[in-house]
């Protein structure tokens, strides 16, 4: 990705300070205004108007993350995306361009422009000041990049020589070794835990690339997110361009995508004792936990706040390091997808504390979700929560990341606008049964690597 040749994080900063420290306030209130609108081949658009800067960030999201990875292929989504950058075909008079050219080509309009892939989706990103001349240009190579990738043969050899010097490297790092267990004893046979190994990048080839583009890279499943100084008649068109070189097959012509199953829930615990060499241990405990959109999203942010998610002031923190000084720091998390992503507690010791750590660890989770947090905690979560969202919004690109969130998930076009008020209205008895549904503390999986049992 070649840097902008102007200082952008400063000056994106300022259209949203207004709205930032309005939905900072409980007294005043003022709206983000998102425009929503679905094109005519189905592609779904989302913009925020932010005209006092003359840039424009956006980002184009599609049902092609690592979930889509075939098992013995395992890597083919972000492998597909990392490449997507490396070059354009030629077509329709306009020469094919190579990761040089298309370097120099950005670097000249002094934008962005980026694709990945994660597990539920592959994103494409465009950043670019919007003088007429410079937005038009760039929109036309980024639409050439999401449309006419050239999948050069040389450098997939080149860069899987890079992929299995990385993997072979994180052989030797014991949270990628702990970690790949870890994702394995969650998620079993579920795409969400399939890892890219030395035998999976060998078997992708650039054809296949192309053909995992062509299934989900579809114009008519688009979903655009936008915010910057467009109005809804130009990012309508952007949109358009973007997407043209494409095809433009109605998704009602489509076969539907072929469905991912649910992530299966553990039948009973289990531990994987991992010897290693070195000087900290290893410990991740956990399960699958919950689909993003699901209902109890807000009082399992609010619980976990509580319970790990909230730095030096968590319970797990309370109990493992200032008690007891058995790690320096223990956290937990859940994240949540299209399907149930892995509720973590992930913690560092000395090998011969391993042990008692996590025995004080799992101790402080089964009591949690039998009791929940008491009123004190509770309520300190939702003051730093509420305290922090306007962290959360404050420069064009967090709040595109909102945006695409709402996009990609359906959420309320007002959920930025109510984020507070939802967080604020949690209790006790909210989070309790919200995590009495969700965790099963006598089901869940451990990993403990380079301990001492």
């Amino acid at each position: 990705m070649i840097p902008m040749k102007i200082a952008t994080k400063k000056i994106a900063i300022r259209p949203l300070v207004l709205w930032a420290s309005a939905l900072f306030c409980p007294y005043s209130w003022a709206a983000i205004p998102i425009q929503h609108w679905v094109q005519p081949n189905g592609a779904r658009v989302y913009l925020v108007e932010s005209p006092s800067i003359a840039m424009l960030d956006v980002q184009i999201d599609f049902d092609a993350g690592g979930r889509r990875d075939p098992a013995e292929k395992a890597g083919l989504a972000s492998a597909t995306a990392s490449l997507i950058t490396s070059g354009v075909a030629a077509r329709d008079g306009q020469p094919a361009l190579d990761e040089n050219a298309l370097g120099e080509a950005w670097a000249d309009l002094g934008a962005q422009f980026g694709s990945s892939a994660g597990a539920d989706r592959m994103s494409f990103s465009l950043r670019t000041l919007t003088e007429p001349g410079l937005l038009d240009k760039a929109t036309a190579l980024a639409a050439r990049h999401i449309g006419e990738p050239s999948f050069p043969e040389h450098v997939w050899r080149r860069d899987q020589q890079k992929i299995v010097a990385g993997l072979r490297e994180s052989y030797t790092r014991p949270a990628s070794v702990a970690g790949r267990a870890y994702s394995k004893a969650v998620y079993g046979d579920h795409p969400y835990g399939y890892q890219m190994t030395e035998a999976s990048v060998a078997r992708i080839s650039t054809a296949d690339m192309q053909a995992f583009h062509a299934a989900g890279v579809v114009a008519c499943r688009a979903r655009i997110s936008m915010v910057g100084a467009v109005t809804r008649a130009q990012a309508d068109a952007l949109a358009s361009r973007l997407l043209a070189r494409l095809p433009q097959t109605p998704c009602a012509s489509l076969p539907a995508p072929v469905p991912v199953p649910d992530v299966a829930p553990l039948r009973q615990a289990s531990e994987q004792l991992i010897p290693f060499a070195s000087a900290q241990a290893q410990v991740l405990m956990g399960q699958p936990g919950y689909k993003r959109a699901d209902p109890d999203f807000f009082a399992l942010l609010v619980g976990n706040y509580v319970l790990g998610g909230g730095g030096f002031v968590s319970r797990l923190t309370n109990e493992v390091r200032e008690k007891r000084g058995l790690t320096y720091g223990v956290s937990s998390s859940f994240s949540p997808g299209l399907h149930a992503g892995a509720f973590t507690v992930s913690l560092q010791t000395r090998p011969d504390q391993a042990r008692q750590a996590l025995d004080v660890t799992q101790k402080v989770v089964r009591d949690f979700v039998a009791e929940g947090p008491t009123t004190g905690e509770l309520q300190a979560a939702k003051d730093n929560l509420i305290g922090g969202f306007a962290l959360l919004i404050d420069s064009n690109r967090k709040l595109l990341g909102n945006i695409s969130n709402i996009a990609w998930n359906d959420l309320p076009l007002d959920y930025l606008d109510t984020w507070t008020q939802q967080v604020d209205r949690i209790t006790v008895s909210d989070v309790k049964a919200a995590f009495a549904r969700k965790l099963r503390p006598s089901s869940m999986v451990t990993v403990i690597l380079g301990s001492t049992p």
